[in-house]
């Protein structure tokens, strides 16, 4: 077993407020963590109104943020009024904990998932009967294929998902899989994950969030240990990152991980990545990458269909039988439409009604208990909205959709904006056409009735040097829309 090398580095406090504080925040976080993060990794100290947590590196630092942020300040404000918490880096800390950190991320450690590992276990190279399932890895549950519903909305990603995980390498690389939030993408990464492992025990797996890529990647840079950081990456066997819209306009991360995905694919090696939209629609993305993600499979995850999200309830229920009614379960399934979240949250209000009443949630009682949860989900779309979200899109300043421009550049855009306002909002035709810039209503109808004939056509749209498929256009506008 590794000797814990930061056992000797102990909190300080230079007053009896910082020890209230420490003292505090051990009743709160429970004795185990208070140890393993605080008296052995960390310095606590008061200065004026601010709480000082400083910590060996970068590393330490993020993960202990997402970790004990909250109750750090809550405590920190219940005995400074007002105060501050400011998380920083100790150079005297540093050596050990960057020793640390590299005892808990070689290659083997790595094939855990999660964005923020720290002290992982590593990983056995083969495995046995007595062996840990590979579904659970330091007490991280991950999603399994077998409880993913396959619809219609998802077959093609499901299917490209259980050929990656038979034959790693073998299929196509990279497999990117996309689609709005609470679909199912980090889902089927980390069942993929799981369903590697069972069925090659030998590989060595990393599943990750893009996210703590680029931040190792930034520790590594800083500390000045690059080659240990791109042999601990460039030599597994399968790698999967969640949510890979994390490095778009980040062009330092983007071309350290363009340079992990070569080396994998020259040796036939299996990358798999997530995100919320197609490649294309990565503006900020380099074209080196996004044409490497072009190049295996591109599968779009649909929102639930109503059949899908009726196999979603009776799953998500099947634990509870008796407990809520068909018509209860069939009301969830066609009101909450956009996401397995939503049928989620939908489904714990239900169960926690039947748990404070004891009695089987009917139609009726699902309709009371979940109208405040719809009310509370209503997004009011403004024209001004639609216009920010176009221009963000397109590059282009809110004065040109309302200008008389009629270049290519401004024109399609102008359309898009005004058929989306007929979809989103409440407003007449008039109302839209003097929004943009005082057209007539004749304007607007037209408008309309040729974005909706491009859509039926499936037509691709060219700008920044790209065509762009005008379904995935709209869905990434209409996304951004929905979420506010």
């Amino acid at each position: 077993m590794q000797p814990d090398i930061l056992a000797d580095v102990q909190p300080v406090s230079h007053d009896g407020s910082a020890k209230c504080f420490l003292d505090a925040l051990r009743v709160k976080i429970g004795e185990h963590n208070f140890q393993h993060w605080f008296v052995s990794r960390s310095q606590v100290s008061l200065s004026g109104s601010t709480f000082n947590v400083s910590v060996g590196s970068a590393f330490l630092s993020t993960w202990m943020q997402r970790k004990f942020s909250g109750d750090v300040l809550a405590i920190a404000r219940e005995i400074v009024p007002g105060c501050t918490v400011d998380w920083r880096i100790d150079e005297q800390l540093a050596a050990a904990s960057d020793a640390d950190s590299s005892l808990a991320t070689t290659p083997a450690a790595l094939a855990v998932a999660g964005s923020s590992t720290s002290r992982v276990k590593p990983q056995r190279t083969t495995t046995t009967k007595s062996a840990k399932s590979p579904g659970r890895r330091e007490g991280r549950r991950f999603a399994k294929l077998d409880s993913f519903v396959q619809g219609a909305c998802n077959e093609l990603a499901v299917t490209a998902a259980r050929q990656v995980a038979s034959h790693p390498g073998e299929r196509f690389s990279p497999l990117y899989i996309h689609g709005g939030v609470g679909v199912g993408k980090t889902h089927l990464a980390e069942a993929i994950y799981c369903e590697v492992r069972k069925q090659n025990p030998e590989m060595q797996v990393v599943f990750m969030t893009a996210e703590s890529f680029g931040n190792q990647f930034t520790h590594a840079l800083r500390n000045q240990s690059l080659p240990s950081f791109r042999a601990r990456f460039r030599s597994v066997d399968v790698l999967i990152i969640d949510d890979v819209g994390f490095l778009n306009g980040k062009p330092g991360m983007q071309e350290e991980f363009l340079h992990t995905f070569e080396q994998l694919s020259s040796h036939g090696k299996q990358v798999v990545v997530t995100a919320d939209c197609h490649p294309r629609l990565m503006s900020k993305m380099s074209g080196e990458l996004t044409t490497r993600f072009l190049c295996g499979l591109v599968s779009r995850l649909e929102a639930p269909d109503l059949q899908t999200r009726r196999q979603i309830v009776g799953l998500k229920l099947r634990p509870f039988a008796g407990q809520v009614s068909e018509e209860a379960m069939d009301f969830v399934a066609r009101r909450f439409t956009h996401s397995v979240r939503e049928l989620e949250g939908a489904l714990n209000t239900l169960l926690t009604w039947f748990a404070m009443t004891k009695k089987k949630v009917a139609i009726q009682t699902a309709r009371q208990a979940l109208s405040e949860l719809e009310r509370d989900c209503i997004r009011v779309v403004r024209l001004s909205d639609i216009e920010a979200a176009v221009c963000q899109l397109f590059g282009i300043d809110a004065s040109d959709l309302k200008s008389d421009k009629r270049t290519r550049s401004v024109s399609q855009p102008r359309m898009l904006a005004m058929f989306l306002a007929r979809r989103h909002t409440q407003a007449a035709y008039k109302e839209i056409g003097d929004f943009f810039g005082g057209r007539n209503h004749s304007t607007v109808v037209a408008a309309e009735k040729k974005v909706d004939t491009w859509l039926r056509a499936e037509k691709e749209l060219t700008f920044a040097g790209r065509n762009w498929h005008l379904s995935d256009v709209m869905e990434s506008i209409e996304h951004q829309l929905l979420a506010g």
